[in-house]
């Protein structure tokens, strides 16, 4: 039998959530069905598929495959790859181009670059059958909605969703300002992807995003590596002190963190930061300055430099960073098992330091080699196999609970509070209940 809905209520309180919701494979799969396969998740961006014909494949959810592909008119299509005649996966490769169409590998069939079957081999034998080429359901058919902002391409298995604008709310603020650190107001994606596989499930790392209490703790080790490493460093070493100073905001005090404070929306979004964030003490590159001023004046400059946060969360797939131009894929697999991935943008009319910049961060911070990242990944393997244990059935998040301050389309919390798992929760319930949308 299926989980009821009585039973899913249970699993999520204000204040703790059930051990279940990490370690049940029916949980999981109930997951995917309606919060993967009911919010917005994130596709690719534009630039991924420049021409006509380009195509970038992935997975809404676990099961569900789709092709990203630009048509000859310049449109971007979110496609299922799937063949409408007798269903197979029409595209393997993961990016590419399609020269001309689609060509399905089992019996020859080709489609438009929007979907539309173009020709079958043999037709005559469906003379006087009642087959009717035209019939839409031979088409390769569009997911229920898809849509672009700035760029990064969205789609859901949804038709009830709300518009993606208004799905983001308030944290559309982020794109924003990530693409308006631009000079010329657009970004494009640079410098290949880092992927990383994760045996444990996927909303320990959405978690621990702006999980402001484990930095210091977590991170000790490689903090004080850093800092004893730049006490070596002669003065004029300034390129090697600025790429380990890096890693130093890591080891943040309560204090500081706390003071960057939380902001979620409704949805399960949220973002630390806003006014300050672990990066807001970075140096500006004074050629990156000067091209910024030319293009949007003084004091526009300063305030898109002034908006300063550290992990946007668009729930439950994706994460982005501003101020360094990243953002983080998450890709769920199995109950016990995600993949994530990093992608680096280049800011358009920027100098190249920018994305060197950019890229750095990512090796250093992202990779399967980092010097953070498996940190966090061993965090999440020991709560993975804690949870299989009897001693206690639930997971809190009472800190600060009681104090977060409601502002209408949002709310506002201190940076250690658990504001960012009671927003994700809030959302959860609402998924797993199928009430997000009513």
């Amino acid at each position: 039998m299926p989980l009821s809905n009585a039973e899913i209520a249970r699993l999520v309180e204000d204040r703790r959530v059930h051990k279940r919701v990490y370690i049940d494979p029916e949980v999981f799969e109930l997951e995917m069905e309606r919060i993967w396969g009911q919010a917005w998740i994130y596709i690719g961006h534009e630039s991924q598929v420049p021409k006509a014909g380009d195509y970038f494949t992935t997975n809404i959810n676990h099961k569900v495959p789709v092709v990203m592909v630009r048509d000859k008119h310049g449109a971007v299509h979110v496609l299922h790859n799937r063949c409408g005649h007798k269903g197979a996966k029409l595209v393997e490769q993961r990016s590419g181009n399609a020269r001309g169409a689609f060509r399905c590998a089992y019996h020859g069939w080709t489609f438009q670059h929007d979907g539309q079957v173009l020709k079958i081999p043999n037709e005559t034998g469906y003379d006087n059958t009642g087959f009717d080429l035209k019939d839409s359901c031979n088409n390769m058919q569009k997911v229920a909605q898809s849509a672009s902002y700035r760029g990064f391409v969205f789609a859901t298995l949804s038709s009830d969703a709300p518009d993606l604008e208004t799905w983001m709310g308030g944290a559309k603020d982020c794109f924003d300002n990530l693409c308006d650190r631009s000079p010329e107001g657009e970004v494009e994606v640079a410098g290949g992807v880092l992927r990383y596989e994760h045996d444990c499930n996927w909303k320990y790392i959405i978690e621990n995003l702006n999980d402001t209490m484990h930095p210091m703790v977590v991170h000790q080790s490689v903090v004080q590596a850093a800092q004893d490493y730049i006490d070596t460093l002669p003065e004029e070493a300034v390129k090697q002190r600025s790429e380990a100073e890096i890693i130093l905001p890591f080891g943040g005090s309560y204090e500081n963190m706390e003071h960057m404070g939380i902001t979620g929306f409704k949805y399960g979004h949220h973002y630390d930061g806003g006014k300050t964030s672990i990066h807001a003490d970075y140096s500006v590159d004074p050629e990156y300055h000067k091209r910024m001023v030319a293009a949007y004046g003084e004091e526009r400059t300063k305030e898109i430099y002034s908006f300063n946060t550290h992990n946007t969360l668009y729930y439950p797939s994706l994460t982005i960073k501003t101020a360094v131009q990243n953002i983080r894929v998450v890709r769920p697999v199995a109950v016990d098992k995600f993949v994530v991935e990093t992608w680096s943008f280049r800011l358009k009319g920027a100098p190249d330091t920018m994305l060197q910049r950019t890229l750095l961060y990512s090796r250093l911070i992202n990779s399967v080699g980092s010097m953070v990242g498996p940190d966090d990944l061993e965090c999440y393997r020991r709560v993975q196999d804690g949870l299989h244990s009897d001693a206690s059935e639930w997971v809190e998040m009472y800190r600060q609970f009681g104090r977060d301050e409601d502002l209408g389309d949002r709310v506002r919390g201190g940076g250690t509070s658990d504001l960012d798992m009671r927003t994700e929760y809030a959302a959860w319930r609402d998924y797993m209940l199928q009430e997000a949308f009513s």
